[in-house]
């Protein structure tokens, strides 16, 4: 039995002819996949930034210089961008039920595995194979959340499901860093991993694929939700991986805008999570406890700026994503400036920059992340994220060691301009889509019917 025999999709069955029955298990199915994701992705981010908190340790205990330790960072950022496309095709032809858990199963093995070596060779193998297998949570969240909620709601579902990366982000930190302190670095390791295994076994009893697959009719028959190019026909039961790919993704040049757009995204999220932190000590002689104090807060502006940026996109602009997206972006451009503005050390304004900094970046992140999926076919949701997800991994790629080298250069002063530039490019980007609410050049009706 190959592995995709293994993985695939769970068959459509005969579909619930009672109303009240389709109703009463369409309730029961939506929230325990959605808190059964939602748990699982948070739980992700434990195996993804447990590695962190034994930064300190490798470097005293085993000698690791800051070069080899920034190379590990960007051996991840490689290895799960990479992922997050290749796999997004295998999550298209795959129940998101074993995908997703599998995943997070192996990402434990691999903490576990990380955690009892002692040489950068083994770090570099077995930190790049997490990389990987994180790769394998995002595209089975991409198609549970395209297939159990429609258009006119996803914005709100998928922004509360976003806020798992701040949980997970959040509480890694605690947890891991209490392991490290009382137990040596290697158990900020070892406790996340054996919690995702367990997790990942949870996750396997909790999800299901798709609602044909239960019995149920799709999710906009149900809820009579099609957008102004869908059809009320039955959908087509299978698209082959060339399909998927070719026709729904890499020849749809409004992926291509997203994906460069995200690339900008991220490497301004990924400066601002990984050297506020240095930029606070270094330019405003903060305590490190003053500066993490003042960088936890960018987690807590994410949470609420991912909410903000779904419902929004949903209510307000009534489906259009793009014109949250901009605004948001806009808006990080101003921010970045008027931080580079204020020169002072003063806690409580920097605690408030970096709230807002996570409160209007986490907004274009979600959203660039979830557009890909409603501008192609709901079954290439997972194809189409993951692509744009592959150059969001580069961006961040670009914001560790590269980065890095010309802020060492040339200061942070250049640091931030940088940022700037990146919020400019990204809102230039996404403005001409402003209107867009869905794929204008998916197939018509009359052309969708005849398969």
């Amino acid at each position: 039995m190959s592995v995709l025999d293994f993985l695939r999709p769970a068959p459509y069955i005969e579909e619930i002819q009672d109303e009240g029955l389709v109703k009463k298990n369409y309730k029961y199915w939506r929230l325990r996949t959605f808190y059964a994701m939602y748990v699982g992705y948070a739980f992700y981010y434990f195996t993804r930034k447990s590695f962190t908190f034994a930064l300190p340790a490798l470097q005293n205990d085993l000698g690791l210089d800051k070069f080899e330790l920034g190379l590990l960072g960007t051996v991840l950022s490689l290895s799960y961008g990479a992922s997050k496309f290749l796999s997004g095709i295998l999550g298209d032809k795959s129940n998101p039920r074993y995908f997703m858990s599998i995943g997070l199963i192996l990402t434990g093995i691999f903490n576990l595995l990380f955690g009892l070596s002692s040489v950068w060779w083994a770090f570099a193998i077995f930190w790049g194979l997490n990389g990987w297998f994180q790769g394998w949570g995002w595209p089975g969240c991409a198609k549970l959340l395209t297939h159990w909620y429609s258009h006119s709601e996803r914005g709100r579902w998928w922004s509360i499901w976003n806020t798992s990366h701040n949980l997970g982000g959040a509480l890694i930190p605690i947890l891991a860093a209490a392991c490290a302190f009382h137990f040596g670095w290697r158990y900020a390791l070892f406790v996340p991993g054996i919690m995702c295994i367990v997790v990942g076994f949870f996750l396997m009893n909790r999800l299901r694929d798709t609602p044909q697959s239960l019995g149920l009719p799709p999710i906009e028959k149900f809820r009579s939700d099609y957008t102004d190019v869908q059809s009320k026909h039955k959908d087509k039961v299978a698209l082959s991986a060339k399909e998927i790919l070719w026709e729904y993704v890499l020849t749809n040049k409004y992926i291509w805008v997203l994906a460069f757009s995200y690339f900008f995204v991220y490497i301004i999220r990924t400066a601002i999570n990984d050297w506020s932190m240095f930029y606070l000590v270094e330019v405003k002689n903060y305590t490190m406890i003053e500066a993490g104090i003042c960088v936890s807060w960018f987690e807590i502006g994410g949470f609420f700026g991912s909410l903000a940026a779904g419902w929004s996109s949903d209510i307000v602009f009534r489906g259009k994503r793009v014109p949250v997206i901009v605004l948001f972006s806009v808006s990080i451009l101003a921010l970045i400036a008027g931080f580079r503005a204020v020169d002072m050390a003063w806690p409580l304004l920097d605690a408030i920059f970096l709230f807002l900094f996570g409160f209007f970046i986490f907004g274009p992140q979600m959203l660039i992340g979830m557009v890909p999926a409603e501008l192609s076919h709901k079954k290439a949701a997972a194809t189409a994220t993951g692509f744009v997800g592959c150059f969001a991994y580069l961006g961040a790629a670009v914001a560790g060691g590269p980065l890095g080298a010309i802020t060492k250069q040339w200061g942070w002063d250049t640091f931030l301009l940088i940022l700037i530039g990146c919020a400019f490019i990204s809102s230039l980007l996404m403005a001409p889509l402003w209107a867009l609410k869905s794929n204008p050049n998916q197939r018509t009706i009359d052309e969708e019917a005849k398969t």
